[in-house]
């Protein structure tokens, strides 16, 4: 290979996208589980800690594919990504909004799992303080996704993308409900 090529491939522009898609509904199904298990519902059937365990694993695999995702996008050269794009908001050549947006979800999840990783460490309150920020994350990788992705404008992709906003609204409305229950009885 000269040096003025470039290296692409679009095995790799696939895995991005293919990555890119399926991070949406895991991140969107790791986030509906973890609001699912603080209303603290459980049954003989489905004890709490099988919930835990089930958002924890997702979590893992979302942060893995991530990863893939990442890499897939700075590895591939046809576009001007640049490692450390993929974590400093503000550098990026190539659609600098969309791809910025991406970055920040990136930082706000990875201080979500460092946190998560050292939660014995911390208190509750402080370990809860940085796991929120799974919500702004969420909201900028959607963002992102709907900017910079190329199946975002048909209409598989865009079902995607509002069927992950309406499960993830309905949660939430689920949640502020229980929550304002609970305090109601305190």
């Amino acid at each position: 290979m000269r040096a003025a090529e470039k290296f692409t491939d679009p095995i790799l522009w696939f895995a991005n996208r293919g990555t890119g898609v399926v991070l949406v509904a895991l991140l969107t199904l790791s986030m509906v589980i973890g609001v699912v298990s603080t209303v603290r519902a459980s049954s003989p059937r489905w004890p709490r800690f099988a919930t835990q365990a089930l958002h924890r694993n997702i979590s893992l695999l979302t942060v893995a594919l991530l990863a893939v995702h990442v890499s897939t996008a700075v590895i591939d050269e046809f576009v001007p990504i640049r490692w450390y794009d993929a974590f400093i908001p503000i550098t990026a050549q190539y659609m600098p909004l969309w791809l910025g947006m991406g970055a920040l979800a990136l930082d706000l999840m990875v201080a979500v799992v460092i946190t998560s990783l050292i939660r014995d460490r911390l208190g509750h309150r402080s370990w809860r303080a940085v796991h929120v920020l799974i919500y702004p994350a969420w909201g900028l990788a959607v963002l992102h996704g709907v900017g910079i992705g190329t199946d975002s404008s048909t209409s598989w992709g865009a079902g995607v993308t509002v069927g992950c906003i309406a499960v993830v609204a309905a949660t939430v409305i689920l949640r502020g409900a229980t929550w304002w229950h609970e305090r109601r009885l305190a």
